[in-house]
């Protein structure tokens, strides 16, 4: 009989200054604290001086009517209404350009990417001229070049261009036609929210049988899965009376009137945002993919898979891990260059504060009521991508 060995010691924190431990936290306590002084004494000194020029300071002004008008918003705004409101107006435009942009500056500078490790010599030429264009012209530059192409090569409202049917462009916009709002479109909605769990869940099955087998996805699998949404969404759409009414934009003598409408302005920002940020995720993805050792590609070629398989199954997901970390950066550059909306007249978060400044003289607290909103922006994104890079970082078996 071998005796156990006896259970280890509990550690034991030596509360003594010869302890590292000990003395990093008394710094970490002292370094605490003097900032703390130091943000009180600024804080203290700024408003007392504010108070003895007769400058007011606060944020009660937040509940007082706007008394300003927003040109373009989601929802309607009324001059009546308070700043709050106005900031969540602000808020919600930011946000309008802001996730489209990810999105498809996503998906134009993975293209891209992949373009530039084309073995056509002319794709990957115009894909470097792509990024090294937009990755070297200013974006302020850029916004006032697509503002400008839009006001001035556009035709008037009164002979717009139609590129399809009800879809009219010109230098007022682009107008679409927009489905009328009823009960019934619920049942669509709850279609489509049962659809996608129902994708999800096959999805889950088929990446469990791919874990236990090695058969990947097949194009039927997928299309299975599509015909599986739109049964849904189609059987809601049937059970909540089939909605068929749409709100139709109509030229008239003077301007176009009905239907959804988006300004120049948001299209110029949206464009410059999504043309510029796509030369950098571009090169991300570039860089992701050759940071995967050449014998991974060498070994799908010795098994005869196609590059695209290869590409799907092989180097992706080795070279995701590489990617989402200078990814979230990318996101976090897009969010906060749409502050440069103000430079084209588009009515987002800065703009808003910009004028509740000016109305209310409050510089502090307008600034400080953007800067928390921006960090919340960034903090979110930050997060979502943290979550979404841990599960594809490589997990012990």
């Amino acid at each position: 009989m071998i005796p156990a060995s006896p259970p280890p010691p509990a550690p034991h924190r030596a509360w003594s200054w010869r302890s590292q431990a000990f003395r990093g936290l008394v710094y970490q306590v002292l370094s605490i604290l003097v900032l703390v002084l130091a943000v009180s004494y600024l804080m203290t000194n700024t408003l007392a001086n504010m108070r003895l020029r007769g400058i007011q300071s606060g944020f009660d002004f937040l509940l007082e009517p706007a008394g300003f008008a927003i040109g373009e918003s989601l929802f309607e705004f009324d001059s009546a209404q308070s700043y709050a409101v106005a900031y969540a107006v602000g808020l919600s435009n930011t946000l309008r350009v802001a996730l489209p942009g990810i999105l498809l500056a996503t998906v134009l500078g993975s293209l891209v990417g992949l373009g530039r490790m084309s073995r056509n010599v002319l794709v990957r030429g115009l894909c470097t001229v792509h990024v090294e264009l937009t990755r070297n012209v200013p974006l302020l530059l850029q916004l006032f070049m697509w503002y400008f192409a839009m006001t001035e090569w556009l035709p008037p409202i009164e002979s717009p261009l139609q590129p399809m049917a009800h879809v009219f462009f010109s230098k007022n916009g682009l107008q679409f036609p927009l489905p009328e709002w009823s009960a019934g479109h619920l049942g669509t909605l709850i279609g489509l929210c049962v659809g996608v769990f129902a994708w999800r869940w096959r999805a889950q099955r088929a990446w469990q049988r791919f874990e236990a087998t090695g058969q990947a996805h097949t194009l039927r699998t997928h299309l299975t899965s599509l015909l599986v949404l739109l049964m849904t969404c189609g059987t809601g759409w049937l059970l909540g009376g089939a909605p068929s009414q749409w709100d139709l934009p109509e030229v008239t003598e003077i301007s176009l009137v009905g239907g959804g409408a988006v300004s120049p302005e948001y299209l110029t920002l949206l464009i410059g945002l999504v043309v510029y940020t796509s030369g950098y995720i571009a090169e991300v993805v570039r860089s992701g993919l050759q940071s995967v050792a050449l014998g991974q590609h060498e070994a799908a070629l010795a098994l005869g898979l196609p590059r695209a398989v290869a590409l799907r199954w092989v180097q992706g997901p080795q070279a995701l891990r590489v990617i989402i970390p200078p990814l979230t950066s990318q996101y976090l550059n897009l969010i906060k260059n749409s502050s440069l909306a103000v430079a084209v007249g588009y009515p987002d978060l800065v703009s808003i504060g910009s004028t509740s400044l000016n109305q209310t003289g409050r510089a502090i607290e307008c600034i400080a009521v953007v800067m928390a909103c921006y960090l919340s922006l960034s903090l979110l994104t930050s997060l979502a991508m943290n979550i979404f890079n841990r599960r594809m970082r490589l997990q012990d078996r």
